[in-house]
C-alpha cells in the first residue's frame, strides 16, 4: 500500500490571521484529499496528545465532536484509532509521530467503513504550530500535485551551462598563455612557476574513479562523522577557488596595485583583502549552512567557483583520457543509482541516500548546486524544497569541454570543438530534465551528458579528419 505526502494548512484566530503549512503523510487508497485550498473545509483542532486513543475509555466526552483531533501514535493500529475517532464524531484524525514519518499501511478493505481523513504529522511540527498560531487553530488537509516542470530547473540549467562554458574558456586562455610562454624563452621560467595545472593520465583517471567509489561507500556507512570532514574540505577548497577566480578578474584591473613587503615577498594589498573576503564567505556559509532562506545562494556561488577552478586546473591530456574518465564515471553513476537498490537492506540507492543524508541526518553534503523550487506542492514542502545538480555533473563534462577548448587553441580551429561540445552539454541537460519530468524520479545526469558530449566531439573530429590528433592530444603534436 503506497503512502502519499499532503499538506496540513493551519490558521490562527488572530488579526490578521497567521497561517502556516506542515507536511503530513496520508494514504490515498483510504481517502482522497482536495487538490487546492479552494475545495478544502476547515475544522477546529483539538490537541489530545496526552492520549494515544487506543480504546474508548480514553475518549474525553464531547471534546471530539466535529473537530480535527490530534493524538500520539502509541502501539495500536491506525484502524483502531480511526474507528474510535469516527464514532466519537471527529472530522479528521491526526496522529503525532516523534520519529520519522513512516508510511501509513493497512489493508484497504479494513478501511471501507472509515470516512474521516487520517494523516501522520511530526510532533515537532505540532509544537511549532502551537507556538506560531496559539491554542485556537483551524486546520484543513489538501494535496497539490507535483508539477510536471518546475521553473527552478531553468536556473539550474543556466548555472550549469554558464559554469561549463566559462570553465572551458578559462582553460583555453591559460593554454594560450602557455603557448606564448613557450615561444618566448624569457617568459618560460616565469610561467612555469605560476603554472598550477594537474594533468590526468589514464592510470590516474582509474585511480580517481576508484577513490570516488570507496569514498561514497564510506559515506554511506559512516555518514554522521564524514559529513563534517566533507564540509570542512568544501570550505577550504571553495575559499581557495573563489580567490583564484576573483584574483583572475582583479588582475585585469589597472589600478589599486600598491604592495607591501612581507617575508621577502611583494604582496598586493588588494589580494590580501580579497583573501580575507573569500575566507569570510566560506566561514559564513559554514555557520549558516542550514538556513534555507538564503544560504543556498552562498553555497551556489562557492560551488560555481569550485567547479570553475577544478575545470581550469585539472587538464585532460587527450581525448583518450576523457573517454576513460567519462565512461567510468558514467558506470559509477548508473551503478550507485540503479544497481545498489538490489544490494542494500532497505532497497535504497546508495547515491540517493548519501545525497539526501542517510537515516534522516539533518546535515547535507555540500556537493550540489541548490535552487529553491518555485512551483508549490506537497513534495516541495515535505522533502524536495530544492532542485539539485551535483558538482560532478558540471565538472566531469566540463573537463571534456576544457580539453576541446585547449585543442582549438593548439590547432587554431576557431573554437569549433569548444562550441560544439558546449551545445552538446546543454542538449544533454535538457534531455535530463525531460526524462526527470517523465519518470518523476531523480536521474543520474551523466547518463545523458556523457553520450551527448563524447559523441558530438567525436563527430566533429571525424568530420574535420582530425581524429588521430584529437585522440592523442598535445603528445601527438610534440
Amino acid at each position: 500500500v503506497t503512502a502519499d505526502e499532503g499538506i496540513l494548512h493551519a490558521s490562527g484566530n488572530g488579526v490578521p490571521a497567521v497561517t502556516k503549512d506542515y507536511c503530513v503523510i496520508y494514504n490515498s487508497s483510504w481517502i482522497s484529499l482536495p487538490k487546492s485550498l479552494d475545495n478544502a473545509t476547515f475544522v477546529t483542532l483539538e490537541n489530545l496528545t496526552s492520549t494515544v486513543l487506543c480504546n474508548y475509555s480514553e475518549v474525553p466526552s464531547g471534546l471530539m465532536k466535529d473537530k480535527a483531533v490530534v493524538v500520539m501514535r502509541g502501539n495500536c493500529t491506525f484502524l483502531e484509532k480511526a474507528r474510535i475517532a469516527q464514532s466519537s464524531g471527529a472530522k479528521m484524525l491526526l496522529i503525532a509521530s516523534k520519529p520519522r514519518l513512516p508510511p501509513l499501511s493497512d489493508n484497504k478493505t479494513d478501511f471501507e467503513d472509515v470516512s474521516l481523513p487520517v494523516a501522520l504529522i511530526r510532533y515537532n511540527d505540532l509544537v511549532d504550530m502551537q507556538l506560531m498560531l496559539g491554542n485556537e487553530i483551524n486546520v484543513t488537509l489538501y494535496s497539490p500535485p507535483l508539477p510536471e516542470f518546475d521553473s527552478s530547473m531553468v536556473v539550474i540549467f543556466l548555472i550549469a551551462v554558464f559554469t561549463v562554458a566559462l570553465g572551458g574558456y578559462w582553460s583555453g586562455v591559460a593554454e594560450l598563455e602557455n603557448l606564448k610562454a613557450i615561444a618566448s624563452p624569457g617568459e618560460r621560467e616565469t610561467r612555469r612557476k605560476k603554472e598550477e595545472n594537474v594533468t590526468f593520465t589514464p592510470v590516474t583517471v582509474i585511480l580517481f574513479v576508484v577513490i570516488c567509489c570507496v569514498m561514497l561507500v564510506l559515506l554511506y556507512f559512516f555518514y554522521k562523522w564524514l559529513v563534517y570532514v566533507i564540509i570542512s574540505v568544501f570550505c577550504l577548497a571553495s575559499a581557495m577557488s573563489l580567490y583564484n577566480c576573483l584574483a583572475a578578474l582583479v588582475g585585469e584591473i589597472p589600478f589599486g596595485q600598491c604592495r607591501i613587503v612581507c617575508c621577502n615577498k611583494n604582496i598586493e594589498v588588494r589580494l590580501i583583502f580579497l583573501a580575507a573576503f573569500c575566507i569570510a564567505a566560506a566561514v559564513i556559509w559554514a555557520v549558516f549552512r542550514n538556513e534555507d532562506r538564503w544560504a543556498w545562494i552562498l553555497q551556489d556561488i562557492l560551488g560555481v567557483a569550485f567547479c570553475l577552478n577544478f575545470i581550469k586546473t585539472l587538464k585532460m591530456p587527450n581525448f583518450k583520457s576523457c573517454v576513460i574518465l567519462l565512461g567510468l564515471l558514467l558506470l559509477y553513476d548508473v551503478f550507485f543509482v540503479f544497481i545498489t537498490p538490489f544490494i542494500t537492506k532497505n532497497g535504497a540507492s546508495i547515491m540517493v541516500e548519501v545525497a539526501a543524508g542517510p537515516f534522516g541526518n539533518s546535515e547535507k553534503l555540500p556537493v550540489v548546486i541548490r535552487v529553491p523550487r518555485i512551483e508549490y506542492s506537497a513534495a516541495t514542502l515535505c522533502d524536495m524544497p530544492f532542485s539539485l545538480l551535483g558538482f560532478g555533473d558540471i565538472i566531469v563534462p566540463g573537463l571534456l569541454v576544457a580539453y576541446c577548448r585547449r585543442f582549438d587553441v593548439q590547432t587554431s580551429s576557431s573554437s569549433v570543438y569548444y562550441i560544439s561540445c558546449t551545445i552538446a552539454y546543454a542538449i544533454g541537460m535538457v534531455l535530463t530534465f525531460i526524462v526527470l519530468a517523465l519518470m518523476k524520479m531523480g536521474q543520474p545526469a551523466l547518463l545523458y551528458l556523457v553520450p551527448c558530449t563524447l559523441i558530438t566531439s567525436s563527430l566533429v573530429a571525424w568530420r574535420r579528419k582530425e581524429m588521430k590528433k584529437f585522440w592523442k592530444g598535445s603528445n601527438y603534436q610534440v
